[in-house]
């Protein structure tokens, strides 16, 4: 489910190039849209997804199905009133987030230019900001089917989201003045269908119950508790990207939409793998933790960063090699293409700078719900600070020198020194070591993408793909994908490397 709802994220994003291009109409809609999408990943899924799966599946081992419903209830109640009044705060005051999050934008302000980038910012935050208060609660449905091991209905509900941008876009575009508020109207609408569709898997998991205020319920000050050091520490990276875009709007005009081009390529797998094993195993671990099983949770962990590395490392390098042929596949007609400047070449770039920072980004999202799942929310809180500080250092050094790509490397850096804290408190407080095991599964993964990559790279060149036809482009892509992949598997098991020793590997004190 969540691979079908990344490749069509994919068609989206495509869309979006082919209307908007990679300029200043692409800023403004990039911009907007990530305004909400920051709120609802520090706010919904982050901190309290991490606060409120935990407690609720306590509440599930111990107390069973009434009281969890009567939980839901109250904590949906909660939740759903404190949203509301952010998001029509937004709205109305959506001038004041638009000065706040497009600084450059405001500075430069002027009422004679055509689009104004930051009164159409102002203008497209109402129409996106309130997708923040149907997203959260469709993350807080989603989060309670997930404890019920119904995992498909909530990995495919950002399909309907996307499907709900690309039918605007193609059907509103040529009806607004400014052509991407059409995009904008797709996030309002595809807000409301995800939720309205999930709320039938609730009624079929007998946990739709009528929300009800509960400030003081003992389980919702718990999540309370867990989630207001959480609401940091778990969205460093999401700050991160935001501040990144705040710096871009004073950089030159195309910057935001090359960096978001450019993540949105190192999102698919990072959605598909990283996001995916991170799902699953927060649960997975919370029980484990309500249940004392200590070597089955150290045994579980070390699954999870075994899963990453052993996906993450060949997604990496093969990006670096390939994505210049990917962006003219996904993104290279329409306006994205009839533009003066090379933005292929711009968005590779910035490709090649977030890669260095995927198995990281993953790594974090199997390494935190570690301490989450203990309700420890301190301990990452304060690795997210440090992360933060040295991204805004990195920003500011790198920025200055190579622009929008020394963001993306900034981000990349801080996200390894955001992983590699989060492994050592981790081993520290004894919860989890990484394996002799898994180093030499790690290396044998290195060698394996290393040889891919230059056996993909060497492919690559042979084929005069940059004057071919949309088709035969597509048709080489796959041919590529098709030889990496056989590549890196046919070395692996030449290593000895078998999908059984991947998940299944004992944990005891002699393996670490």
């Amino acid at each position: 489910m969540t691979f079908i709802s990344r490749i069509l994220g994919l068609v989206r994003d495509s869309v979006t190039a082919h209307l908007l291009g990679a300029g200043s109409a692409a800023d403004i809609f990039l911009l907007a849209n990530k305004v909400p999408n920051f709120l609802r990943r520090l706010f919904a899924e982050g901190a309290f997804a991490q606060a409120f799966v935990p407690v609720l599946a306590e509440v599930k081992e111990k107390h069973g199905d009434d009281k969890v419903r009567y939980f839901v209830a109250n904590a949906a109640g909660t939740l759903g009133t404190i949203l509301l009044i952010v998001t029509i705060v937004g709205v109305i005051a959506s001038p004041i987030i638009a000065a706040l999050f497009g600084a450059g934008w405001f500075v430069s302000s002027d009422s004679n230019v055509e689009h104004d980038r930051y009164a159409l910012l102002s203008l497209m935050l109402k129409f996106t900001f309130p997708y923040l208060f149907f997203i959260s609660l469709v993350a807080l449905s989603g989060a309670v089917l997930n404890v019920y091991n119904r995992f498909a209905a909530a990995a495919f509900t950002p399909v309907l989201l996307n499907v709900s941008i690309i039918s605007c876009a193609l059907y509103f575009h040529d009806k607004f003045e400014f052509g991407a508020l059409s995009l904008a109207l797709g996030v309002f609408v595809g807000g409301v269908v995800q939720l309205l569709f999930q709320l039938p898997f609730l009624y079929r998991t007998k946990m739709l119950a009528r929300p009800k205020w509960a400030w003081q319920d003992e389980n919702v000050k718990k999540v309370r508790k867990l989630m207001i050091p959480a609401i940091f520490g778990v969205s460093v990276s999401q700050i991160n990207l935001l501040l990144d875009s705040i710096i871009a709007t004073f950089l030159i005009k195309g910057s935001i939409a090359w960096l978001y081009y450019s993540d949105r390529l190192i999102e698919f797998p990072l959605g598909l793998f990283g996001i995916g094993i991170a799902t699953v195993i927060l649960p997975a671990l919370s029980k484990l933790h309500i249940n004392d099983k200590g070597s089955d949770f150290q045994n579980t962990l070390d699954w999870g960063v075994r899963f990453v590395i052993w996906l993450g490392l060949p997604a990496f390098m093969g990006l670096i090699v390939l994505s210049p042929l990917i962006i003219t596949v996904l993104f290279g007609h329409g306006a994205f293409i009839n533009s003066e400047v090379d933005n292929v070449s711009q968005v590779a770039f910035g490709v090649t700078a977030y890669a260095f920072g995927l198995v990281s980004f993953m790594l974090i999202k199997v390494l935190a719900p570690g301490f989450y799942a203990r309700h420890d929310t301190k301990t990452p809180v304060k690795v997210g600070i440090v992360a933060l500080i040295l991204n805004m250092g990195f920003n500011i050094v790198l920025a200055y020198f190579y622009g929008y790509i020394g963001l993306a490397l900034a981000t990349s850096l801080s996200a390894t020194c955001n992983a590699f804290l989060l492994y050592y408190f981790l081993s520290k407080q004894g919860i989890y070591k990484f394996s002799r095991f898994s180093i030499g599964f790690t290396l044998k993964c290195l060698l394996s993408s290393l040889s891919m990559s230059f056996v993909t790279f060497w492919c690559e060149k042979q084929l005069m793909w940059h004057d071919a036809s949309l088709t035969l482009q597509v048709f080489y892509l796959f041919c590529l994908l098709f030889i990496a992949v056989i590549t890196y598997f046919f070395l692996l098991f030449i290593l000895g490397i078998r999908v059984n020793t991947i998940k299944n590997v004992s944990f005891d004190k002699k393996s670490l």
